[in-house]
């Protein structure tokens, strides 16, 4: 997209940085990077980065909007609905593929979106590292947005996440936080906040006020960063209704769980707009498109990629038994854009929101790829994919 910072990036590629990088990430955060993290970050024009920043402004205005939130309260199901939801989403992901369109330039368009944290604490970690090992990425350019830099970027979360509460009061809640993939997410977070991180199989609950075990001690808490996933819970049969199923006294939730459903794969029928592929609940499909092998079925209620089928025949169509609870979506082409050392990358951009006062849009995540779609296992064998991020020059 910038052909002479590509070039210059390319030019000064050494394996040997690019692993004492992947090292020095560990070592900073504390633990190890259990996905694969990609050898290059993306270089974004002027151009695209303006349509990324509208395109994702756009989405955000429908989903906070009154007339989609009157929709929204039928993505949480009775059973998972949580006491205490606070009027709108702290964490806002909105994912776009990077395409070409008819007119042969990059544009973005919307895979899917999420009220619930990203990896915010790693992305910062992994800013830093890169910028670090790799001189030929511009001093001026950024993966920040609204003028701010890795040294103010911090306090953004600061705010959102503690506030003006005591920091050992505000956990980072998981289930079984470190064996999950993005554990070194949490580290990073920690070092960055001074949080801890606590398993919600330990959270003790009192009358409705909750505690974690620290030393001998039990540490009320006050305000819970929740990451947390339904599907795991239920999957693990787990029972952790004293902290999601009663009213909680002196608690306030930093990012409320019923987010994670309201502004989910749920809400992509709701939004008509040039960024955003044609998209449908299957229950509301009067008749099936002819070219079903251009489309994804997606189920509503699953959790990174699981349960997507690409090209549904018809007849998986109508034998669904909840087709309320999938949908079609028209299939977008990832534009193989990026130069790497052998065949090119397509990439997915992952901009970030957090909402304290209003929402702000504050950083982005990249996915990289060269199979037929995002993730590890369409990319065997295969180098210069995985995580990243994208910088952009400064914008007035």
């Amino acid at each position: 997209m910038v052909p002479e910072i590509r070039r210059a990036y390319n030019s000064q590629f050494i394996g040997q940085r690019y692993q004492e990088m992947l090292r020095d990430l560990e070592r900073d955060a504390g633990c190890p990077v259990d996905f694969r993290v990609s050898e290059t970050p993306i270089f974004l024009s002027e151009r695209l980065t303006r349509e990324l920043v509208e395109a994702a402004h756009e989405v955000m205005e429908i989903v906070t909007s009154d007339g989609y939130l009157r929709q929204a309260g039928r993505a949480v199901p009775p059973h998972l609905n949580v006491p205490g939801d606070e009027g709108h989403t702290v964490f806002l992901q909105v994912d776009f593929a990077i395409v070409r369109g008819e007119d042969g330039e990059l544009s973005p368009r919307l895979i899917e979106l999420q009220g619930f944290p990203s990896l915010y604490g790693f992305q910062w970690l992994l800013e830093r590292e890169f910028r670090s090992h790799f001189p030929a990425i511009p001093g001026d350019w950024a993966p920040y947005f609204g003028g701010l830099t890795s040294e103010t970027y911090p306090d953004v979360l600061r705010e959102v996440i503690i506030a003006d509460a005591d920091p050992e009061t505000v956990v980072l809640l998981e289930i079984d936080p470190e064996h999950q993939k993005t554990r070194i997410d949490f580290h990073a977070t920690r070092k960055l906040l001074g949080i801890p991180i606590v398993d919600a199989r330990e959270v003790i609950e009192r009358n409705g006020r909750l505690f974690y075990p620290q030393a001998g001690r039990e540490v009320p808490i006050h305000r819970i960063y929740n990451r947390v996933i339904f599907d795991e819970v239920e999957r693990k049969g787990l029972d952790l209704s004293h902290i999601f199923h009663r009213d909680l006294k002196d608690v306030t939730w930093v990012g409320h769980p019923n987010w994670y459903l309201k502004i989910s794969k749920f809400s992509l029928p709701f939004i008509h707009s040039r960024y955003c592929p044609p998209t449908w609940f299957v229950s509301d499909l009067k008749e099936l498109p002819a070219d079903l092998e251009n489309y994804v079925l997606k189920p509503l209620f699953s959790f990174a990629g699981l349960g997507v089928e690409l090209g549904p025949a018809p007849e998986r169509l109508r034998s669904l038994p909840d087709p309320e609870n999938f949908i079609l979506q028209r299939r977008v082409d990832y534009a193989p854009f990026i130069e790497t050392l052998d065949e090119p990358a397509k990439a997915e951009v992952r901009m970030m929101f957090v909402w304290k006062d209003r929402p702000r849009l504050i950083n982005n995540l990249v996915r990289m790829s060269k199979g037929r779609m995002m993730g590890v296992d369409f990319n065997k064998e295969k180098t210069w994919i995985g995580g990243c991020l994208a910088y952009h020059p400064p914008l007035e």
